[in-house]
């Protein structure tokens, strides 16, 4: 099902990361918590020099995430409710676009 990359959060988001990080070989169970664990998420935010910053004007406050890319002025948004999720969802909308294709598996892991 697509999902808009915006919305992915948990399992959805981890799955699309590791997409992006060519780990193809996964398991739902045995995903890597990129969008909670800084020690995965560190490195990608370092190497692709996503930029964070904390919007508490807003209710509810939440974080965005900017990377610009390396041809001229384009550059891909994201927010989120954490650091992580925010940079994570930047990451993969800069590869992988505004939409994303998640199996039905793992979406329906979420909403239960």
């Amino acid at each position: 099902m697509k999902v808009k990359t915006n919305e992915l959060s948990e399992a959805a988001l981890d799955l699309t990361v590791a997409r992006c990080e060519r780990h193809w070989t996964f398991e739902p169970d045995g995903l890597d918590s990129y969008s909670s664990d800084w020690a995965l998420a560190g490195p990608i935010i370092e190497r692709e020099k996503i930029e964070l910053k904390y919007l508490g004007y807003y209710n509810p406050p939440y974080w965005g995430a900017l990377k610009f890319k390396p041809s001229a002025y384009e550059r891909k948004g994201a927010v989120g409710p954490t650091p992580l999720i925010a940079a994570m969802r930047c990451y993969v909308a800069s590869k992988l676009g505004d939409e994303v294709e998640v199996p039905d598996e793992i979406l329906e892991r979420e909403s239960k």
